[in-house]
């Protein structure tokens, strides 16, 4: 089942523009998945999103695309295309998923919502983060990192990657990038230095 049973009860806006909301999600444990939405000029963008409670849903209306950051993240995408009406799309290669999606896109690709895909490969080869530059400037990082109750970074556990050392080049390699806000898709968004927070993990990693 791609998409989890728990359902979020509230979306928080971490900046103008910019929500999240998370759920314990039974298909890893109990341990916390999250979502994130985009106002743009057409509509909201919804990234890899979760099941949410109604009310919190229609704040996002309309919707004007579904991303997806890897096929592993489809989650609750198929049933909100029915609901809005809208495309669903998904990394060029992926691996088929529950239903077919919309659009393809590969490396440096502009997006609906003004994203750029960046491919981050490591979990597997299909796997891409997601920049909005502007203000805020974001990245979307799927399942590179994942940040703990308390606080921390960590890897993702290396057994649910097939490349861990590409994983880790792919860290690297968006230090290189200009963002101001990390969101992840487990574990709370970092709004305050995620350059540091990341280079903090690779240093303790070495």
């Amino acid at each position: 089942m791609s998409e989890p049973k728990a359902v979020a009860a509230d979306l928080e806006e971490i900046a103008p523009g910019l929500c999240h909301w998370r759920v314990q999600d039974e298909r890893i444990a109990g341990s916390t998945s999250g979502a994130h939405a985009i106002r743009a000029e057409e509509g909201w963008v919804l990234v890899d999103p979760l099941p949410l409670i109604e009310d919190a849903l229609a704040r996002l209306e309309p919707v004007a695309a579904i991303v997806l950051t890897a096929a592993t993240h489809q989650r609750s995408a198929w049933r909100y295309r029915r609901r809005f009406g809208t495309r669903v799309w998904l990394p060029e290669g992926s691996r088929a998923t529950d239903e077919q999606h919309d659009e393809d896109y590969g490396p440096d690709d502009a997006l609906p919502g003004g994203l750029r895909a960046i491919h981050t490969p490591g979990p597997e080869l299909p796997h891409y983060s997601l920049l909005l530059e502007g203000d805020p400037s974001v990245l979307f990082s799927p399942d590179l990192v994942e940040r703990l109750s308390d606080g921390e970074l960590e890897f993702v556990p290396a057994r649910y990657h097939d490349d861990p050392a590409e994983t880790r080049r792919s860290v690297e390699r968006s230090l290189e990038l200009d963002f101001g806000i990390l969101c992840l898709s487990h574990g709370l968004p970092i709004t305050e230095d995620p350059h540091r927070a990341l280079r903090g993990l690779l240093d303790r990693t070495a």
